[in-house]
C-alpha cells in the first residue's frame, strides 16, 4: 500500500524516480507525484497527477529537469479522496519542507489543530501535510536543522510511517525515518549514489547493497558521506549494516506473458523446486544400499528445544496466508498432535488471546511487512512465546521481528492476487511439519519418506494441470456473466475451496464464497438454481463418497457444477457439467494441486471481463496499515 522512492546521486533524478515508481506500481495507488531539489535555496519542482504513473511521466518528460535529488511516492487514499491536492509529495507552508509518507497518522487530527493555532493554513485533507508543517514548525524554531527537526517532530506523533524529508536549502540530502511502515536504502559502491524505497525493487538495477531501516531509526543520507543512522527513542548512533541482496531484475519483468499474475502462475514448478532446494535432500544410507529423504530446517536445528516442547501452536496470518494456515494446521495436527488454532492477525491482538510462554506463534505473510501480522507478533513475543516467521520478503519487518522462521523463496510477486506464495507457504508448512513430526517421532518411517518423495515431484504434476490453460480458459466463460459463485471442499480442500472464491471475487468482481461441503444444507443450498455456478473439490483423497453426496444434492436443484476430481474419475463426470483432472498426490499435498486450476479460472474470467488483472480495484499488494 504507497510507495516511496528516492534518489540522491549524479543522475538526473526525474527518470529514476519515474521508474522506479513504475517498479511499485504493483503495491496499489491513486495517484502519483516527484519532488526535485535542483539547487541550494530555490523552490523545489514538484510534480502531482491523480492516476497512473504514466500521467506523471508525461508531464516530467515534457520538462526534463536536471535536478540530480528527488524523492516520489505512489498514493492510496487513507486521508482523503484520490486527488492532485491529496497527492504526495506534500509541501510545508512555507515551502522549505517536502515529504513523502506512508502509513497513518493517529493523532493527526490534534496536531493540525495545534498547527492551526499557530497559522498554519492546511491545503489537502491528508494526515501527510500535518506531519509536514509539524516537521517545518520545528525547523523554523531549531536552527533549521533537519535531521533534528524531524527527529523532534516525531517524538509527537502516534501512529505508523516511512518518510522521506527534503530541505530547500540543501539540496545534497534527505532525511528518512520509519516506524512499523518498511523502508529501504540502495548504497552504490562508493557512496555517489543512493536509492531509497519501500522495498528493494527499484534499486536492484543499479545496486545489490541495501541498509534496511528498523522501527525507531531516522537517517541522514549524504550524497558522497557514509549514512549517519541514529535511534530517535535516545539520539544514540546505531550501526549501518549494508546487506548484500539477491534479486534479479528478469524477475521483475512478465518475461513475454500479458499479465503477471499468469506469469507467476506458471512459475509455479520452479518456484517450487526452489523452496525445497537444499531443504528436502536425498541422503545416502549408512550400509550403502539405498538412499533415503531427510528435511533440513536450520530453524528447526536451532530452535528444536522449544519446537519440540511446545504443546500449542497459534498462526496468525492475513487473507491467502490464512488460507495457507489452515492447511498448515491440518498438517502440524496430523503429522506432529500437536493443537493447533489458526487467527486472523487483525483479531488477534485485539481478542485478549490465551498465549504462553511455551506456544509457538507462528506469524505467515507474503510480503513480511503486513501490519497486522506485524502487531500479532509483537502481542506474541510481550508474551514469552517462540515465534516463527514464514515470508517471501527477504529482510522484510516480519523476517527481522520474529525469532526464527523460513523464508519461502519464490521470488518476487507482482500480481496484487497472491499464488504462487500460497504454494510456498504450503510447501514450507509441510516441511516444517515433517521435520517437527519426525523429530517428535508422531510420524512414522514410512509416511515421512513417502510424503518427502511425493512433495519433490508435486512440480512436475503442476505442469501436467498448467498444459490444461486452454481448456480451462474455455470453462471461464461459466462464469464471465454471473454475479455469484460457490466454492465447496472439504477436509484439506476446504481452504482451497476459501482461497478458490478468493482469487474469484478479488480480480473479477464477482461475488464468491468458500464453505466446508458439508455446511451447504445449512444455508448455502437456498441459493442454489439454474444459474449458479458452483465449484467442487471432489478429489479421492479425504471424504470422496461424501462429497459427491453434496454434488448430488447441488445436481437436484440445478446447479451448474464445475469439479476439480482426481485423475480417471467416472463419477463425478456423471454428475457435474465440467470437471478439470489433476493428478493424484497424497491426501496431506493435495491443496498444492488443486489450487491451480482454481488460480487459472479466476485469472481467465476477470480477462474476459476485460479487468485489470494484475491491479484488482480498491487493493493493494502490501497493506501496512491496520
Amino acid at each position: 500500500m504507497c510507495g516511496i522512492v528516492g534518489y540522491i546521486g549524479t543522475r538526473p533524478a526525474a527518470p529514476m524516480l519515474i521508474k522506479g515508481l513504475h517498479q511499485l506500481e504493483y503495491r496499489g495507488y491513486d495517484s502519483a507525484g516527484i519532488a526535485l531539489n535542483h539547487e541550494n535555496n530555490q523552490p523545489f519542482i514538484i510534480y502531482k497527477e491523480k492516476g497512473k504513473v504514466s500521467n506523471l511521466e508525461t508531464a516530467v518528460i515534457n520538462d526534463q529537469p536536471a535536478a540530480t535529488v528527488g524523492i516520489g511516492h505512489t498514493r492510496w487514499a487513507t486521508h482523503g479522496e484520490p486527488s492532485t491536492t491529496n497527492a504526495h509529495p506534500h509541501l510545508s507552508m512555507s515551502g522549505e519542507i517536502v515529504i513523502v509518507h506512508n502509513g497513518i497518522i493517529e493523532n493527526y487530527k490534534e496536531l493540525k489543530e495545534q498547527l492551526e493555532r499557530k497559522g498554519y493554513i492546511f491545503k489537502s485533507q491528508t494526515d501527510t501535510e500535518v506531519l509536514c508543517n509539524l516537521i517545518d514548525y520545528v525547523y523554523q524554531r531549531n536552527g533549521r536543522q533537519l535531521m533534528a527537526a524531524v527527529s523532534r517532530a516525531l517524538y509527537h506523533v502516534i501512529g505508523a510511517y516511512a518518510i522521506v524529508v527534503m530541505e530547500c536549502k540543501d539540496s545534497s540530502h534527505v532525511v528518512c525515518a520509519r516506524k512499523a511502515s518498511p523502508l529501504v536504502i540502495g548504497v552504490s559502491e562508493d557512496n555517489t549514489e543512493y536509492f531509497i524505497g519501500s522495498d528493494a525493487t527499484p534499486m536492484v538495477e543499479y545496486t545489490k547493497r541495501v541498509v534496511y531501516l528498523d522501527d525507531g531509526q531516522i537517517a541522514d543520507v549524504r550524497r558522497g558521506e557514509d549514512i549517519n543512522l541514529i535511534n530517535l527513542s535516545d539520539h544514540s548512533a546505531a550501526d549501518v549494516n549494508v546487506k548484500e541482496i539477491n534479486l534479479d531484475i528478469a524477475a521483475l519483468s512478465k518475461g513475454g506473458y500479458p499479465h503477471y499474475m499468469i506469469k507467476e502462475i506458471f512459475d509455479q514448478p520452479r518456484c517450487m523446486r526452489d523452496c525445497m532446494r537444499g531443504r528436502i535432500v536425498r541422503v545416502r544410507d549408512y550400509s550403502g544400499n539405498g538412499e533415503h529423504y531427510e528435511v533440513h530446517l536450520s530453524a528447526l536445528k536451532n530452535f528444536k528445544a522449544k519446537l519440540i516442547r511446545a504443546r500449542h501452536v497459534i498462526i496468525v496470518a492475513c487473507g491467502t496466508s490464512w488460507h495457507a494456515g489452515l492447511i498448515g494446521k491440518h498438517l502440524i495436527e496430523q503429522m506432529c498432535r500437536i493443537r493447533v488454532e489458526v487467527e486472523y492477525a487483525s483479531e488477534f491482538r485485539y481478542s485478549n488471546p490465551v498465549v504462553e510462554k511455551d506456544d509457538v506463534v507462528i506469524a505467515i505473510s507474503q510480503s513480511g511487512e503486513t501490519a497486522d501480522t506485524l502487531a500479532a507478533i509483537q502481542l506474541a513475543k510481550e508474551k514469552g512465546a517462540l515465534v516463527f516467521g514464514i515470508v517471501n520478503g527477504v529482510g522484510s519487518s516480519i523476517a527481522r521481528e520474529t525469532d526464527t522462521g523460513i523464508y519461502i523463496h519464490v521470488g518476487p510477486e507482482i500480481g496484487v492476487a497472491s499464488t504462487k506464495a500460497f504454494t510456498g507457504q504450503v510447501t514450507v508448512l509441510a516441511m516444517l511439519a515433517l521435520a517437527l513430526g519426525n523429530a517428535l517421532g508422531t510420524i512414522s518411517e514410512e509416511e515421512y519418506q513417502q510424503t518427502c518423495h511425493e512433495l519433490t515431484v508435486i512440480p512436475d504434476k503442476i505442469n501436467q494441470i498448467l498444459e490444461q490453460n486452454d481448456r480451462i480458459k474455455e470453462l471461464s466463460a461459466m462464469f464471465a456473466d454471473r454475479n455469484n459463485a460457490l466454492y465447496l471442499g472439504r477436509g484439506f480442500n476446504y481452504p482451497v475451496a476459501l482461497e478458490g472464491a478468493l482469487k474469484l471475487k478479488e480480480i473479477s468482481y464477482i461475488h464468491a464464497e468458500g464453505y466446508p461441503a458439508a455446511e451447504m444444507k445449512h444455508g448455502p443450498l437456498a441459493l442454489v438454481d439454474e444459474h449458479m455456478p458452483i465449484v467442487f473439490v471432489a478429489t479421492h483423497q479425504g471424504q470422496y463418497q461424501k462429497i459427491i453426496s453434496n454434488m448430488q444434492e447441488v445436481q437436484s436443484r440445478k446447479g451448474r457444477i464445475l469439479a476439480i476430481v482426481s485423475e480417471g474419475d467416472s463419477v463425478a463426470g456423471r454428475i457435474c457439467e465440467h470437471v478439470i483432472e489433476i493428478p493424484h498426490t497424497l491426501n496431506a499435498l493435495v491443496p498444492l494441486l488443486s489450487v491451480i486450476p482454481m488460480q487459472m479460472l479466476a485469472y481467465h474470467v476477470a480477462v474476459a471481463k476485460g479487468l485489470n488483472v494484475d491491479m484488482p480495484r480498491n487493493l493493494a499488494k502490501s497493506v501496512t496499515v491496520e
